[in-house]
């Protein structure tokens, strides 16, 4: 009978890892789809601007180190963009990776205590949870990139 608890509990399991694999391909989308704006406006209109800025700095009148001096200059809104989009996409996915890991501890508490479909829907409930919670903070990230950049 060990055997068979165990068996299911990997199947339960199996089926919560691919559950929370769903739910991130779903954030993921909806990262993707409400940040393109700013991700256009960065690799699009900056590095255009950057290219245009970087072309005007060859002057056969200029040293090399003042072209050299003059594009570095050039890459600095751009560099800056990547940097603050960067920032918030690594402090977004930290608040999504400890959501997940109070997600997992209910789980594995619930285990414990009633091992089985209970656990699962516990599991279930605090990962939709947490994605709503965090994706609910997207447009704000995103009008946040907005001004800054």
């Amino acid at each position: 009978m060990d055997h068979v608890a165990a068996a299911s509990q990997a199947a339960l399991q199996q089926q919560a890892q691919e559950r929370m694999k769903r739910k991130l391909d779903e954030v993921n989308s909806t990262i993707q789809a409400q940040l393109h704006p700013v991700t256009d406006h960065i690799n699009f209109t900056l590095q255009q601007a950057y290219f245009k800025c970087a072309y005007e700095c060859f002057d056969r009148k200029r040293k090399q180190e003042e072209i050299a001096s003059c594009i570095e200059n050039c890459s600095v809104p751009v560099l800056t963009a990547q940097h603050k989009y960067e920032d918030e996409m690594a402090k977004f996915q930290e608040r999504m990776r400890r959501s997940f890991m109070v997600c997992q501890d209910k789980y594995e508490a619930a285990m414990l205590q009633t091992a089985g479909p209970d656990a699962m829907n516990t599991l279930e409930s605090c990962v939709d949870g947490a994605v709503k919670d965090n994706t609910s903070l997207i447009p704000h990230i995103v009008r946040k990139l907005k001004t800054s950049i």
